[in-house]
């Protein structure tokens, strides 16, 4: 017989530890859960050898695995927060989330509470969800249970994931509407060229019998007749030119090129910039104060980025960290990060206080956003005005010069 020592939760989630006699692990196992009791940690000692009994079910992924998405993630972390500051076990705060949700959200929280049961720890369950909680979630609720301050930790992060919510939101929203605005336009655009430069094309031909045409109404009239008639083509060409577009952004020297050219567009560029360097202050603040390393923190970081310009900027931060530089001064290298970020960030290494320093930046940046993105929405509005009235402009007029021609010809 060995001994074993556990680790365990009831039924009504309290936990309890102490030592079993048995054979090998799998009866150990089975002997807690006959009494009631489900292990999140059970070792065996014999000499120096040591087990550490986990669950091993896999990651639910696929299609139609459920994921929690937006508010629900928000709202089911803040809920869960409150109920452990409140005293409630984990496993039980679980099952009542669960009874109070939607379908898809209780199915979550049921393969939560079961991979708990089945003796894995709350890091390790999120784990096996990655379409709901990414590779930030689980380490700050690894971070919180090593650290006993989950609940403190999943408050944080419920703080991070509303402030980064509300920030796509907007930056979308800035995005959103000039892409509106020229479908609009291109819908317009196309609407005469199909249906009305060729009735005027037609009239032109009776009426000239044969005359030239003004330039830009042969210009016009020939772009018409390729969507009339060459439509497909056209088509094609898109639809090539979005393959090919998705094909060098895959690569890594093109989408690095790709995601430069953004960052440097008039007035989206910079938008995109602070957005990105607000992500990168709020993620690496929540993320350090949480108790998470900084070398993992920056991992982390990395991966969290969409820009690839950024993800190399913070690699290079990885990097210079490991080899025991100081991260203010390898941002300066990189070009990418404003001078102010990089002196707040010295500031913050320099008096130890750098997760709060982010977190300040961080919502310094997010307020820099909000007005640039009620400036570019200011700005977009006229200016697409003027470039529809530009695309419709030219067509009229291209279609009202071979009648003016024709009256001064007549007198």
């Amino acid at each position: 017989m060995n001994l074993f020592r556990y680790c365990a939760v009831d039924a009504n989630g309290h936990e309890t530890a102490g030592t079993l006699e048995a054979p090998t692990l799998a009866v150990a196992t089975d002997l807690l859960k006959r009494q009631g009791l489900f292990p999140t940690h059970l070792t065996e000692k014999s000499g120096k050898r040591q087990v550490v009994q986990t669950s091993t079910a896999g990651p639910v992924t696929g299609f139609f695995a459920p994921r929690l998405k937006g508010k629900t993630l928000c709202e089911f972390t803040r809920q869960l927060s409150t109920l452990l500051e409140a005293g409630m076990p984990l496993l039980r705060s679980l099952r009542l989330l669960q009874q109070q949700s939607d379908p898809v959200t209780r199915q979550v929280l049921g393969g939560l509470a079961e991979a708990i049961e089945g003796g894995s720890s709350f890091s390790e369950a999120l784990g096996r969800y990655p379409g709901s909680f990414d590779r930030l979630y689980v380490s700050m609720a690894r971070a919180g249970e090593i650290s006993g301050a989950l609940d403190q930790v999943l408050d944080r992060q419920a703080e991070y994931l509303e402030k980064r919510r509300r920030l796509g939101k907007k930056v979308k929203g800035a995005l959103a509407y000039p892409t509106v605005v020229c479908l609009v336009a291109l819908s317009i655009t196309a609407g005469l060229m199909i249906f009305i430069v060729p009735k005027f094309a037609k009239m032109f031909e009776e009426m000239l019998g044969g005359a030239p045409l003004p330039a830009l109404t042969r210009w016009v009239i020939g772009a018409s007749d390729v969507l009339m008639h060459r439509i497909h083509w056209v088509l094609l060409a898109i639809v090539g030119l979005m393959i090919a577009g998705h094909v060098v952004r895959a690569t890594e020297l093109g989408g690095v090129l790709v995601d430069r050219l953004l960052l440097r567009l008039p007035g989206f560029g910079r938008l995109l910039r602070m957005s990105a360097c607000a992500q990168f202050c709020r993620t690496l603040g929540t993320l350090a104060q949480s108790g998470v390393p900084i070398l993992s923190a920056l991992q982390i970081v990395r991966n969290a980025s969409a820009n690839r310009v950024i993800a190399r900027a913070v690699q290079s931060l990885h990097d210079a960290v490991k080899e025991g530089e100081s991260m203010s001064a390898t941002m300066g290298r990189t070009g990418v990060f404003p001078g102010i970020l990089t002196g707040m960030v010295q500031v913050g290494e320099e008096t130890g206080a750098l997760p709060e320093m982010l977190t300040r930046v961080a919502g310094t940046y997010e307020e820099e956003v909000d007005v640039a993105v009620e400036a570019l929405t200011s700005l977009i509005e006229p200016a697409m005005i003027l470039v529809l009235a530009v695309l419709v402009g030219t067509i009229v007029i291209a279609l009202f010069l071979p009648l003016i021609v024709m009256i001064k010809s007549s007198f």
